[in-house]
């Protein structure tokens, strides 16, 4: 057993626990990463604070980057010292899903035992598969991939989630095509992916909607073409005179009703509306599906952007080694593991893009 320093959280709602936890050693198929970065992700925050329920005591994290420092028995492809990025999709490679190309939705439940737990033998769970609040993890090879030396850990610790769930929601969810308009229902971490998704991938327009002004100025930084306030009484208008007509594909990145009531009246004929933010447990939206039925449009689902982790993180990472991709500019604050409540505190405040956890 490994003694590592890990934030716990105890209770929902309340401030996490900086504790001195036991981490069993990687068993057959395992990696153990000493971690350098993790970011926080709004969803670490949403199940802290008991949105989707969960067992406890649970380490959240999951959107960190690190070096190999011990494999398990039958682990190829990597090596100790190779920097990594830790994911949080757990794939079997053989169900029906991933043998289809959809590794996000492994159809094969992970029941291994958590690695983590107290000095006093109490389980400890390593939530999403990561438990990366912390300064080691022990996870299944398939959650990293492998990425150059020449990237700074926070940049490689935010190809992990944030990055790959925006820019997959728009190419391999949305299936954009070169030419298509986009609109992007909130700029936050997300949706200022999404944004980038969009300019790779050669939209004709990319109009970023939110409630601040700030985040719309910060949207055209990152590529959106236009920005409109969803503070202003039927923003979706104002978006169809921008377009000339409705959206291709609106992608709703925060997990807000409102949201995702209004997302449809984005759309035009044989639109797309592609599902990204989560919100709570029990929460319900409202449709007038005959509308979608006579317009063609569509709704889907989208799960960590749909991504095939060692066929899109390294096509990822080129962008940005190109400069195509921005990843830098996304690092809001750096911190250390005991001031996390405080950059959990100001991510909630809703202006960072992320807070980078740096060991």
């Amino acid at each position: 057993m490994t003694h590592i320093q890990a934030a716990v959280c105890v209770e929902h709602g309340k401030p996490l626990v900086i504790e001195t936890l036991e981490l069993r050693a990687p068993l057959a198929g395992e990696v153990e990463v000493t971690l350098e970065a993790v970011a926080i992700c709004h969803s670490d925050i949403s199940y802290a604070d008991g949105a989707w329920g969960g067992d406890l005591p649970a380490v959240f994290g999951h959107e960190a980057a690190g070096r190999v420092t011990a494999l398990g028995p039958g682990v190829t492809g990597l090596k100790t010292g190779d920097r990594v990025t830790v994911t949080l999709i757990r794939a079997c490679g053989s169900c029906a899903s991933c043998a289809g190309g959809k590794p996000t939705v492994c159809l094969t439940p992970n029941t291994a035992a958590s690695p983590l737990s107290r000095p006093d033998g109490t389980p400890v769970i390593q939530s999403m598969n990561c438990g990366a609040f912390a300064e080691r993890v022990v996870v299944d090879q398939s959650q990293v991939v492998k990425l150059p030396e020449t990237m700074p850990p926070e940049a490689v610790a935010l190809l992990a989630c944030g990055v790959i769930t925006g820019i997959g929601a728009v190419v391999n969810a949305g299936r954009l095509r070169a030419g298509e308009d986009v609109v992007v229902i909130g700029a936050g971490g997300v949706g200022l992916n999404a944004i980038q998704g969009a300019r790779i991938a050669g939209a004709r327009r990319i109009v970023a909607v939110d409630m601040s002004d700030e985040k719309l100025a910060m949207a055209r930084e990152f590529g959106a073409t236009d920005g409109v306030l969803a503070t202003k009484s039927r923003p979706w208008e104002r978006v169809a005179r921008i377009l000339g007509r409705g959206a291709d594909l609106a992608v709703v990145t925060v997990g807000v009703i409102p949201a995702y009531n209004d997302a449809p009246r984005y759309l035009g004929w044989g639109g797309r509306m592609i599902m990204v933010g989560m919100p709570h447990s029990g929460a319900m939206a409202e449709y007038e599906p005959v509308i979608l039925a006579y317009m063609s449009q569509g709704m889907v689902g989208s799960k960590m952007g749909d991504v095939v982790i060692q066929r899109d993180i390294p096509w990822m990472a080129d962008l940005y080694e190109q400069g195509r991709l921005k990843l830098d500019e996304l690092v809001s604050g750096r911190w250390r593991l005991d001031q996390i409540n405080e950059a959990i505190a100001d991510t909630k405040t809703g202006g960072a893009k992320r807070n980078v956890i740096l060991f």
